[in-house]
């Protein structure tokens, strides 16, 4: 007869709970990840849906800060915070819905529930960045309730890029959001006013503010999203004037090859690698603050903290 301490153990007995708790997890939600990720690379997901096809990268890099930040979450203490169990409810109402935009919101609230639920509000801080990242690359109808919004900016964007074609001698007509060149139509349509790579921009800025450390300084980010806005809007109205030349032109390939084919995701890198650029110049040539100088902050010289902790401060 086995005694308590003869016994052998379950080889599951070994395994974390959040070991356990990730894999079911997982079951429920490769599924939905993949149906993403499918749509995204085969553009076989809805318009607006698409425009959250940064997630591409976003939810990868979300997962990097987790393994990253690992041993710090398995430091904190195990606790619970009332609010887990009501996201957790919700996630799983809004996944038994059949309805794909609940189903895929269900995907952060039940992150955010077992957040709570395992490491408490400290837990949910913790990895509260990782978890932003997925609640943006989270598909909803978002865009589709932004789109009448932004006719001014349509309007805008075909007006400028017909005063560019006008600079070269085409002959166009602009018509509020529609450029005639030659007789042939081109529609600044939603999709077209740049509104997707402005959700791209924004969100790589945001990865980009955290991964260089802009974030730092309240300034140079400021500049830095007003920048992206700039960048997107710039972009758009040289793109929308290109393609307008090329239909008026009947250059149809080549109108096909900036628009549907791999000539829009080569530009559309060419406008984030200016991001790239902006960080650069913001770093070299913009102040940490507008604080005057000589002035000491809190955060330059630190009256209670010691000196092996200034490092510290000045990231955290």
């Amino acid at each position: 007869m086995l005694t308590s301490k003869t016994r052998p153990r379950s080889p599951f007995s070994k395994l974390p709970l959040e070991g356990i708790i990730l894999g079911l997890v997982a079951i429920l939600y490769i599924p939905l990840l993949w149906h993403w990720v499918d749509g995204w690379l085969n553009k076989s997901i809805s318009i607006q849906h698409e425009y959250f096809s940064h997630g591409l990268l976003g939810i990868p890099f979300a997962a990097y800060l987790v393994w990253e930040s690992w041993a710090r979450w398995q430091k904190l203490p195990n606790q619970t915070h009332w609010l887990a169990w009501p996201l957790m409810f919700l996630a799983i109402v809004f996944y038994s819905s059949g309805l794909l935009d609940a189903m895929n919101l269900s995907f952060p609230l039940m992150l955010a529930g077992l957040l709570l639920a395992l490491k408490g509000g400290k837990g949910f801080r913790l990895y509260a960045f990782p978890w932003v990242l997925v609640l943006l690359a989270t598909p909803t109808q978002l865009p589709y309730l932004i789109e009448p919004y932004i006719l001014p900016l349509q309007s805008f964007i075909a007006a400028v890029a017909g005063f560019i074609l006008q600079q070269f001698d085409v002959n166009v007509y602009v018509d509020g959001i529609y450029l005639y060149v030659n007789d042939q139509l081109v529609e600044v349509a939603p999709h077209c006013a740049g509104l997707k790579m402005l959700f791209t921009s924004l969100y790589m800025g945001l990865i980009l503010t955290y991964w260089t450390g802009l974030n730092r300084s309240r300034l140079r980010t400021s500049l830095f999203f007003t920048g992206i806005i700039g960048i997107s809007v710039i972009g758009n109205i040289i793109r929308n004037a290109i393609l307008t030349f090329f239909h008026g032109a009947q250059m149809t390939q080549a109108f096909e090859w900036l628009h549907d084919s791999w000539g829009g995701d080569l530009y559309s890198a060419a406008m984030l690698g200016m991001l790239i650029v902006l960080i650069r110049l913001l770093e070299r040539y913009v102040p940490m603050s507008l604080a005057v100088s000589g002035a000491k902050t809190s955060r330059e010289m630190p009256t209670q903290a010691p000196a092996s902790n200034r490092s510290h401060q000045d990231y955290f």
